[in-house]
Protein backbone atom coordinates (compact mmCIF):
# COMPACT_ATOMS: atom_id res chain seq x y z
CA UNK A 1 0.00 0.00 0.00
CA UNK A 2 0.56 3.62 -0.83
CA UNK A 3 0.89 6.72 0.94
CA UNK A 4 1.55 9.91 -0.19
CA UNK A 5 3.63 12.33 2.57
CA UNK A 6 3.24 16.05 1.83
CA UNK A 7 6.74 18.38 2.53
CA UNK A 8 4.94 19.19 5.50
CA UNK A 9 4.45 16.04 7.11
CA UNK A 10 7.75 14.97 6.39
CA UNK A 11 8.51 16.58 9.18
CA UNK A 12 5.75 15.40 11.55
CA UNK A 13 7.93 13.24 13.63
CA UNK A 14 10.32 16.11 14.49
CA UNK A 15 9.94 16.01 18.64
CA UNK A 16 11.53 12.33 18.18
CA UNK A 17 14.96 13.27 16.89
CA UNK A 18 15.98 16.03 19.73
CA UNK A 19 19.32 14.92 21.55
CA UNK A 20 19.25 11.73 19.35
CA UNK A 21 23.04 11.56 17.92
CA UNK A 22 22.92 11.07 14.22
CA UNK A 23 25.84 9.13 11.85
CA UNK A 24 26.05 10.49 8.79
CA UNK A 25 28.89 9.67 5.90
CA UNK A 26 29.02 11.66 2.71
CA UNK A 27 27.90 15.18 4.23
CA UNK A 28 30.10 17.82 3.20
CA UNK A 29 27.88 18.40 0.74
CA UNK A 30 24.93 17.42 -1.70
CA UNK A 31 22.19 15.14 -0.20
CA UNK A 32 24.14 14.40 3.02
CA UNK A 33 24.43 17.78 4.23
CA UNK A 34 21.01 18.50 3.10
CA UNK A 35 19.55 15.61 5.43
CA UNK A 36 22.51 16.62 8.06
CA UNK A 37 21.43 20.23 8.55
CA UNK A 38 17.78 19.14 8.57
CA UNK A 39 18.86 16.83 11.60
CA UNK A 40 20.59 19.68 13.06
CA UNK A 41 17.50 22.01 12.97
CA UNK A 42 15.56 20.16 14.87
CA UNK A 43 18.22 19.22 17.73
CA UNK A 44 20.08 16.25 17.14
CA UNK A 45 23.35 15.57 17.32
CA UNK A 46 25.85 15.08 14.63
CA UNK A 47 28.89 13.19 13.63
CA UNK A 48 29.67 13.91 10.29
CA UNK A 49 32.21 10.96 8.44
CA UNK A 50 33.76 12.05 4.96
CA UNK A 51 37.00 12.02 2.77
CA UNK A 52 36.21 15.23 1.92
CA UNK A 53 37.85 17.49 5.08
CA UNK A 54 37.06 20.63 3.99
CA UNK A 55 33.34 20.15 3.10
CA UNK A 56 32.92 18.10 6.33
CA UNK A 57 33.97 21.17 8.65
CA UNK A 58 31.89 23.26 6.63
CA UNK A 59 29.17 21.27 7.18
CA UNK A 60 29.63 21.06 10.61
CA UNK A 61 30.09 24.94 11.35
CA UNK A 62 26.69 25.15 9.84
CA UNK A 63 24.98 22.78 11.84
CA UNK A 64 26.28 24.51 14.90
CA UNK A 65 25.38 27.74 13.88
CA UNK A 66 21.95 26.46 13.53
CA UNK A 67 21.98 24.97 17.37
CA UNK A 68 23.54 21.35 17.20
CA UNK A 69 26.37 19.75 18.74
CA UNK A 70 28.70 18.65 15.72
CA UNK A 71 31.55 16.98 15.36
CA UNK A 72 33.48 16.26 11.83
CA UNK A 73 35.90 12.84 11.65
CA UNK A 74 37.65 12.53 8.43
CA UNK A 75 36.74 9.12 7.06
CA UNK A 76 37.16 6.77 4.05
CA UNK A 77 33.85 4.62 3.70
CA UNK A 78 36.12 1.99 1.89
CA UNK A 79 38.11 0.88 4.90
CA UNK A 80 36.25 -1.23 7.51
CA UNK A 81 38.33 0.11 10.14
CA UNK A 82 37.82 3.90 9.69
CA UNK A 83 34.34 3.01 10.07
CA UNK A 84 34.74 1.36 13.03
CA UNK A 85 36.72 4.64 14.26
CA UNK A 86 33.90 6.89 13.36
CA UNK A 87 31.19 5.33 15.23
CA UNK A 88 33.68 4.73 18.53
CA UNK A 89 33.97 8.37 17.66
CA UNK A 90 30.41 9.11 18.38
CA UNK A 91 30.14 6.54 21.48
CA UNK A 92 33.04 8.75 23.03
CA UNK A 93 31.84 11.95 21.79
CA UNK A 94 28.16 11.39 22.61
CA UNK A 95 27.85 8.55 24.53
CA UNK A 96 25.46 6.33 21.77
CA UNK A 97 24.44 5.82 18.55
CA UNK A 98 21.03 6.30 17.52
CA UNK A 99 20.49 7.12 13.47
CA UNK A 100 22.54 6.16 10.73
CA UNK A 101 22.59 7.49 7.28
CA UNK A 102 24.84 5.44 5.15
CA UNK A 103 24.77 8.69 2.35
CA UNK A 104 28.25 8.35 0.81
CA UNK A 105 28.02 6.97 -2.86
CA UNK A 106 29.58 7.90 -5.80
CA UNK A 107 27.99 7.75 -9.76
CA UNK A 108 28.73 4.93 -12.15
CA UNK A 109 32.53 4.41 -12.81
CA UNK A 110 34.28 2.90 -16.25
CA UNK A 111 32.07 0.76 -18.67
CA UNK A 112 31.36 -2.82 -16.93
CA UNK A 113 30.72 -4.29 -20.28
CA UNK A 114 33.22 -3.12 -22.24
CA UNK A 115 36.61 -5.65 -21.65
CA UNK A 116 39.80 -4.36 -21.17
CA UNK A 117 42.46 -6.93 -21.84
CA UNK A 118 46.27 -7.47 -20.14
CA UNK A 119 49.65 -7.37 -21.64
CA UNK A 120 49.11 -11.34 -22.01
CA UNK A 121 46.06 -10.27 -24.32
CA UNK A 122 43.16 -11.88 -21.42
CA UNK A 123 40.66 -10.18 -20.15
CA UNK A 124 41.19 -7.97 -16.77
CA UNK A 125 38.67 -7.20 -14.25
CA UNK A 126 35.96 -4.86 -14.37
CA UNK A 127 36.10 -1.17 -12.24
CA UNK A 128 33.72 -1.89 -9.45
CA UNK A 129 34.83 0.46 -7.73
CA UNK A 130 31.17 2.03 -7.67
CA UNK A 131 30.51 -1.14 -6.28
CA UNK A 132 32.67 -0.71 -3.50
CA UNK A 133 31.05 2.39 -2.13
CA UNK A 134 27.92 2.26 -2.77
CA UNK A 135 26.74 -1.07 -1.48
CA UNK A 136 30.16 -2.82 0.67
CA UNK A 137 30.68 0.19 2.22
CA UNK A 138 26.98 0.28 3.12
CA UNK A 139 26.83 -3.42 4.17
CA UNK A 140 29.64 -2.82 6.60
CA UNK A 141 27.76 0.34 8.28
CA UNK A 142 24.63 -1.75 8.38
CA UNK A 143 26.66 -4.07 10.39
CA UNK A 144 28.37 -1.32 12.65
CA UNK A 145 24.74 0.30 13.20
CA UNK A 146 23.25 -3.05 14.02
CA UNK A 147 25.97 -3.76 16.21
CA UNK A 148 25.79 -0.37 18.26
CA UNK A 149 22.20 -0.04 18.19
CA UNK A 150 22.33 -3.12 20.54
CA UNK A 151 24.82 -1.70 22.69
CA UNK A 152 22.57 1.55 23.38
CA UNK A 153 20.59 1.48 26.36
CA UNK A 154 18.93 4.51 26.01
CA UNK A 155 14.66 3.98 26.26
CA UNK A 156 14.28 6.64 24.13
CA UNK A 157 16.71 6.12 21.50
CA UNK A 158 15.40 5.65 17.74
CA UNK A 159 17.92 2.97 16.46
CA UNK A 160 16.81 3.68 12.88
CA UNK A 161 19.13 3.41 9.74
CA UNK A 162 18.20 4.81 7.07
CA UNK A 163 19.64 3.60 3.61
CA UNK A 164 19.98 6.10 0.26
CA UNK A 165 19.11 4.02 -2.38
CA UNK A 166 17.38 5.61 -5.53
CA UNK A 167 14.90 4.82 -8.26
CA UNK A 168 17.02 2.87 -10.02
CA UNK A 169 16.62 0.09 -6.37
CA UNK A 170 13.27 -0.48 -8.59
CA UNK A 171 14.73 -0.09 -12.36
CA UNK A 172 17.18 -0.61 -14.11
CA UNK A 173 19.87 2.73 -15.42
CA UNK A 174 20.89 1.38 -18.97
CA UNK A 175 23.79 3.99 -18.94
CA UNK A 176 24.70 2.52 -15.05
CA UNK A 177 24.48 -1.22 -14.48
CA UNK A 178 26.79 -1.39 -11.72
CA UNK A 179 25.49 1.42 -9.66
CA UNK A 180 22.01 -0.05 -10.21
CA UNK A 181 22.95 -3.37 -8.62
CA UNK A 182 24.38 -1.78 -5.73
CA UNK A 183 20.99 0.58 -5.20
CA UNK A 184 18.76 -3.02 -6.40
CA UNK A 185 20.68 -4.17 -3.68
CA UNK A 186 20.36 -2.03 -0.75
CA UNK A 187 16.31 -2.40 -0.99
CA UNK A 188 16.61 -6.17 -0.95
CA UNK A 189 19.09 -5.68 1.94
CA UNK A 190 15.97 -3.64 4.06
CA UNK A 191 13.82 -6.15 3.17
CA UNK A 192 15.87 -9.05 4.02
CA UNK A 193 17.01 -7.99 8.13
CA UNK A 194 14.45 -5.94 8.67
CA UNK A 195 12.62 -8.50 11.27
CA UNK A 196 16.14 -8.75 12.97
CA UNK A 197 15.88 -4.76 13.10
CA UNK A 198 12.28 -5.03 14.95
CA UNK A 199 13.74 -7.84 17.08
CA UNK A 200 16.02 -5.55 18.68
CA UNK A 201 13.91 -2.67 18.54
CA UNK A 202 15.47 -0.97 15.82
CA UNK A 203 14.47 0.03 12.44
CA UNK A 204 15.30 -0.13 8.67
CA UNK A 205 13.99 2.32 6.02
CA UNK A 206 15.16 2.97 2.46
CA UNK A 207 15.29 6.74 0.80
CA UNK A 208 14.81 5.93 -3.52
CA UNK A 209 15.00 9.42 -5.16
CA UNK A 210 14.77 10.24 -8.53
CA UNK A 211 18.01 12.40 -10.57
CA UNK A 212 18.64 15.51 -8.15
CA UNK A 213 20.84 18.52 -9.13
CA UNK A 214 23.70 17.26 -6.76
CA UNK A 215 27.61 17.07 -7.15
CA UNK A 216 27.17 12.87 -7.83
CA UNK A 217 25.30 14.19 -11.59
CA UNK A 218 27.88 14.68 -14.37
CA UNK A 219 27.45 17.85 -16.39
CA UNK A 220 26.90 15.81 -19.62
CA UNK A 221 24.52 14.27 -17.96
CA UNK A 222 22.49 17.67 -16.64
CA UNK A 223 22.45 18.39 -20.46
CA UNK A 224 20.74 15.56 -21.27
CA UNK A 225 18.51 16.21 -18.51
CA UNK A 226 17.51 19.55 -19.51
CA UNK A 227 13.98 20.34 -19.08
CA UNK A 228 13.53 16.65 -17.38
CA UNK A 229 12.34 17.42 -13.65
CA UNK A 230 14.61 16.48 -10.84
CA UNK A 231 13.93 16.04 -6.85
CA UNK A 232 14.38 19.04 -5.08
CA UNK A 233 17.22 17.92 -2.58
CA UNK A 234 15.67 19.84 0.20
CA UNK A 235 12.70 16.85 -0.06
CA UNK A 236 14.84 14.19 -0.58
CA UNK A 237 16.65 15.49 2.85
CA UNK A 238 13.28 15.74 4.62
CA UNK A 239 12.28 11.92 3.29
CA UNK A 240 15.89 11.01 5.34
CA UNK A 241 13.96 12.55 8.33
CA UNK A 242 11.27 11.10 7.67
CA UNK A 243 12.42 7.89 7.73
CA UNK A 244 14.62 8.32 10.58
CA UNK A 245 11.46 9.61 13.05
CA UNK A 246 8.55 7.94 11.97
CA UNK A 247 9.02 4.60 14.49
CA UNK A 248 5.54 3.39 13.47
CA UNK A 249 5.73 -0.26 12.79
CA UNK A 250 4.55 -0.65 9.17
CA UNK A 251 7.39 1.58 8.02
CA UNK A 252 9.83 -0.55 9.40
CA UNK A 253 11.51 -2.28 5.78
CA UNK A 254 9.47 1.07 3.69
CA UNK A 255 10.70 2.53 0.70
CA UNK A 256 10.22 6.75 0.70
CA UNK A 257 10.52 6.85 -2.97
CA UNK A 258 10.62 9.94 -5.08
CA UNK A 259 9.56 8.91 -8.53
CA UNK A 260 9.67 12.21 -9.78
CA UNK A 261 9.82 16.37 -8.77
CA UNK A 262 5.95 15.74 -6.92
CA UNK A 263 6.11 14.95 -3.37
CA UNK A 264 6.78 11.66 -1.68
CA UNK A 265 5.26 8.60 -2.31
CA UNK A 266 5.78 5.70 0.69
CA UNK A 267 5.98 2.45 0.22
CA UNK A 268 5.48 -0.15 2.58
CA UNK A 269 7.45 -3.73 2.27
CA UNK A 270 4.80 -6.37 1.44
CA UNK A 271 4.97 -10.23 1.59
CA UNK A 272 3.93 -12.79 -0.38
CA UNK A 273 1.65 -15.12 1.66
CA UNK A 274 0.73 -18.01 -0.43
CA UNK A 275 1.81 -21.22 -0.90
CA UNK A 276 5.77 -22.20 0.16
CA UNK A 277 5.80 -18.34 0.75
CA UNK A 278 3.04 -18.48 3.30
CA UNK A 279 4.64 -21.82 4.81
CA UNK A 280 8.42 -20.48 4.96
CA UNK A 281 6.92 -16.71 6.57
CA UNK A 282 4.89 -18.84 9.43
CA UNK A 283 8.16 -20.72 9.75
CA UNK A 284 10.25 -17.69 10.31
CA UNK A 285 7.87 -16.45 12.98
CA UNK A 286 7.70 -19.20 14.85
CA UNK A 287 11.27 -19.69 15.12
CA UNK A 288 11.70 -15.80 15.83
CA UNK A 289 9.11 -16.66 18.91
CA UNK A 290 10.53 -18.95 19.94
CA UNK A 291 14.76 -17.14 19.96
CA UNK A 292 12.71 -14.40 21.92
CA UNK A 293 11.41 -16.79 24.20
CA UNK A 294 14.81 -18.20 25.16
CA UNK A 295 15.79 -14.50 25.23
CA UNK A 296 13.36 -13.45 27.68
CA UNK A 297 14.23 -16.64 29.87
CA UNK A 298 17.76 -15.80 29.99
CA UNK A 299 17.19 -12.37 30.62
CA UNK A 300 15.02 -13.66 33.54
CA UNK A 301 17.47 -16.19 35.20
CA UNK A 302 20.34 -13.35 34.81
CA UNK A 303 17.89 -10.92 36.73
CA UNK A 304 17.18 -13.83 39.04
CA UNK A 305 20.95 -14.99 39.71
CA UNK A 306 22.04 -11.86 40.43
CA UNK A 307 19.00 -10.86 42.91
CA UNK A 308 19.56 -10.88 47.00
CA UNK A 309 16.34 -13.43 47.03
CA UNK A 310 18.22 -16.22 45.06
CA UNK A 311 21.66 -15.81 47.09
CA UNK A 312 18.59 -16.07 50.17
CA UNK A 313 17.23 -19.03 49.11
CA UNK A 314 20.54 -20.57 47.72
CA UNK A 315 22.19 -20.36 51.32
CA UNK A 316 18.59 -21.72 52.75
CA UNK A 317 19.07 -24.80 50.03
CA UNK A 318 22.74 -25.29 51.05
CA UNK A 319 21.73 -25.63 54.77
CA UNK A 320 18.82 -27.40 54.39
CA UNK A 321 21.04 -29.70 52.88
CA UNK A 322 23.44 -29.54 55.39
CA UNK A 323 21.38 -29.91 57.90
CA UNK A 324 19.94 -33.76 56.39
CA UNK A 325 23.68 -35.03 55.90
CA UNK A 326 24.62 -33.92 59.84
CA UNK A 327 21.02 -35.83 60.60
CA UNK A 328 22.00 -38.92 58.64
CA UNK A 329 25.31 -39.30 60.47
CA UNK A 330 24.13 -38.97 63.64
CA UNK A 331 25.66 -35.69 64.51
CA UNK A 332 22.02 -33.63 65.22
Amino acid sequence: MGVTITDEDLYAFKGNVSGQVVVITGAANGLGKAAALAFARHGAKLVIGDIDVSGGEQTVARAKELGSDAVFKSCNVMKYEELVQLFEFAVQKFGSVDIVVPNAGIRETGQFLEVRLGKDGLPTPPNLKTQDINLTSVLHTTQLAFYYFKKNKKTDSLKSLVLVGSMASWMGLPIAPIYSAAKHALLGLARSIKMQFEAEGCRIAVVCPWFADTAILPAAFKVIMAGIPMVPVERVAGAVFRAATDKSPETNGAAYTLPDERQVYLIQDTNIDEGVYAMLSDRVKRIRSFVDSIKTCAALTKMFVGSRFFKLVLGAGVGYASYQVAISRGLV
